[in-house]
């Protein structure tokens, strides 16, 4: 393991030893078991197949500074997927299972927590998902739930904090309106993905879309939140369509300690034009700043109407910075944690 270049990772699967499975059925949640076997066996009538009942969370644990290992806010994940879960009317884990497989997962794969100088972190992929056979469409009465990890670097393999370009979604939407956008389930990211391959295709990091009704207010990217600066204000958008990210959610705590004041509110995609810097947020990244953002009538198309362009190409802009080296300084134990969200984790 000393010999991995964690440079050289981006945020992709890589093997680790174990993954951690419990089962709820008939209303009662299995005993926790670890296993080697990464093959689950699922019935081939399982409603996860047929009507997409499945939503997922991810967190991170980190080597600190001082050689201990940190999990960052477990407990906000867990409530998170047991929204998801009710509003697909299936069971959901307990905060405590939740939590408690989290940390058993860090154990099995202990060697593969990247160390501190690396830079590198052990990302958790928590899912769940209705696996009862049927074939009525309705909610699936019994779920399965499954921890794995994967020790990964940056979300594109670029360095941190390397500003990118993104493009708005026109004719295409990532939620509905009175729809599932603000949680996490898998049917949410599978709506987006040809879009973002639209984007990705005419060399675009990244897709912004904006709300379904009017496709007038900014709604959210693809794969995390919208986060936007002005003067010292940080402004992020609200919206029943948009998932409550944590990190969102801790950077505006953080903000409004270093001093900004914070407002969470609809954004119209015309003040684009008024702010000093714009970036993403997300457990992956943290911050991913934007240098530009295009405007296209269709992503198919070549037509660019605006460009709105953000601080230099090269580097973070100074708010963004700020508020991601606290962010990174708690996570890695380098700054106290003086709001409690971090849970130490022993071999």
């Amino acid at each position: 393991m000393d010999k991995i270049d964690y440079s050289k990772r981006s945020f992709a699967y890589y093997p680790t030893n174990a993954i951690v499975v419990s089962r709820c059925i008939d209303g009662e949640w299995t005993k926790a078991e670890v296993t080697t076997d990464f093959n689950l066996s699922v019935h081939c009538f399982a409603g996860v197949f047929h009507y997409a009942p499945s939503c997922f969370e991810g967190l991170k644990a980190f080597a600190g500074v001082d050689g201990k290992v940190r999990l960052f806010r477990p407990d906000e994940n867990a409530k998170r997927m047991q929204n998801s879960a009710a509003y697909m009317d299936m069971p959901a884990p307990s905060e405590k299972l939740f939590v408690d497989m989290c940390e058993t997962c860090i154990r099995e794969n202990w060697e593969h927590i990247p160390p501190y100088e690396s830079g590198a972190t052990l990302y958790l992929r928590p899912i769940l998902f209705g696996s009862n056979p049927q074939l009525g469409v309705h909610s699936s009465k019994d779920s399965t739930f499954v921890v794995m990890c994967s020790a990964v670097g940056t979300y594109s393999g670029d360095k941190l904090l390397a500003p990118t370009t993104s493009v708005i979604s026109r004719n295409y939407d990532r939620a509905a309106t009175y729809g599932s956008g603000c949680y996490k389930l898998g049917a949410n990211y599978v709506q987006s993905l040809h879009a973002y391959n639209l984007a990705h295709a005419s060399g675009y990091r990244d897709l912004l879309f904006l709300d379904t009704a009017t496709h007038t207010h900014i709604d959210e990217f693809g794969t995390s939140n919208f986060f936007a600066i002005k003067g010292n204000t940080y402004i992020t958008p609200k919206s029943n369509t948009i998932l409550p990210s944590i990190t969102n959610k801790s950077l505006r705590v953080i903000a409004a300690d270093l001093g900004m004041s914070v407002e969470q509110r609809p954004v119209a995609v015309d003040e684009l034009a008024d702010f000093d810097e714009v970036c993403s947020c997300g457990t992956g990244l943290i911050v991913t700043p934007m240098h530009t953002i295009d405007d296209k009538p269709t992503l198919e198309g070549s037509e660019i109407t605006r460009s709105y362009h953000f601080g230099s190409p090269e580097e973070c802009g100074p708010w963004a910075l700020k508020i991601y080296t606290r962010m990174m300084e708690i996570q890695r134990g380098i700054a106290p944690d003086t709001y409690g969200w971090c849970r130490f984790i022993e071999k």
